[in-house]
């Protein structure tokens, strides 16, 4: 089984044909005016309106517009269609409208409107608490196993040439800075994760979902007890690293301003769907989408 990236053709008949059949799948956290934000990532940069700003390869959108004193006016999306209209076509939909910051209308241009290589939401919500989330990605344990591997006076230290001395970018899939074997770590370290919260913390709403590349966690609890501030979940963060000795990615926990792959969204560097699941036993083959495998 070998991954290549997802061309703009696929990445629009994904989010056109398929990716609308997953809407009514969601966690019921993520609306169209639940998270504070949501976010495209573009392969190439497009422009925006305004002259003299640099092109943007990377849009953050808020939900709501906000008067001065922080309180919610307008919606920017009204229900999810319009958010799905705005993945879509992100020039011709943006939320900005004609604000000199908006990216510019493909009319204008002989660029055409972008696709998202990646779509993500705010994990700070207008709703419910802060959902908390932990990462766990395949680069750092594929990174982990080569430095444990190779003695450090065999390479200069370099990632790259590490990953390479222990066989990783040629092993499947191919060219990429981990292994299968790496993806099958990290989503068993989910499910541990998962266990955690069960065990340690009487977490009763939780979800590992496959990222792509690894694996995110979400302790989706609103009991007042697991609205953990910010030393709340750098105790949470020491926990996973230090005792049960988990590679996450400790920013993703204590940050507010993260955002994270939209659930059912495609990860186009790897053709892959962001998905859900329910086993460590979990068949990343699975998350091909059909428009890509036809």
């Amino acid at each position: 089984m070998s991954w290549r990236q997802a061309t703009c053709e696929e990445i629009y008949r994904y989010y056109t044909e398929e990716f609308p059949s997953y809407i009514d799948e969601f966690p019921s956290f993520i609306t169209a005016k639940g998270p504070k934000q949501y976010a495209l990532a573009f392969r190439e940069p497009h422009p925006v309106r305004k002259d003299g700003v640099p092109d943007k390869d990377f849009i953050r959108r808020d939900t709501w517009q906000t008067n001065a004193a922080g309180d919610r006016s307008s919606a920017a999306f009204h229900d999810f269609d319009d958010v799905l209209e705005f993945i879509r076509h992100p020039a011709r939909n943006d939320p900005l409208g004609r604000s000199d910051f908006a990216l510019a209308d493909p009319d204008l241009l002989e660029k055409p409107d972008p696709r998202p290589d990646a779509v993500y939401y705010a994990l700070d919500h207008w709703e419910r608490p802060w959902v908390l989330l932990v990462d766990i990605d395949a680069k750092t344990i594929a990174r982990e196993r080569a430095a444990q591997a190779v003695p450090d006076e065999d390479v200069s230290g370099d990632s790259e040439q590490l990953l390479d001395a222990v066989g990783v970018l040629e092993a499947d899939p191919a060219g990429y800075p981990y292994s299968f074997e790496d993806i099958e770590q990290a989503i068993e370290y989910g499910f541990e994760v998962r266990e955690i919260f069960e065990d340690d913390f009487s977490a009763e709403e939780t979800m590992v979902v496959y990222s792509g590349q690894g694996a995110h966690v979400y302790l989706l609890d609103t009991d007042p007890a697991h609205r953990y501030d910010a030393k709340s979940r750098e105790v949470l963060n020491d926990l996973l690293q230090d005792t049960y000795e988990i590679p996450i990615d400790p920013v993703v926990t204590a940050d507010r301003r993260r955002v994270a792959r939209l659930p059912y969204s495609l990860h186009a560097d790897v053709c892959s769907i962001v998905t859900p699941i329910e086993s460590p036993n979990f068949d990343v083959r699975s998350a091909t989408p059909e428009v890509i495998q036809s």
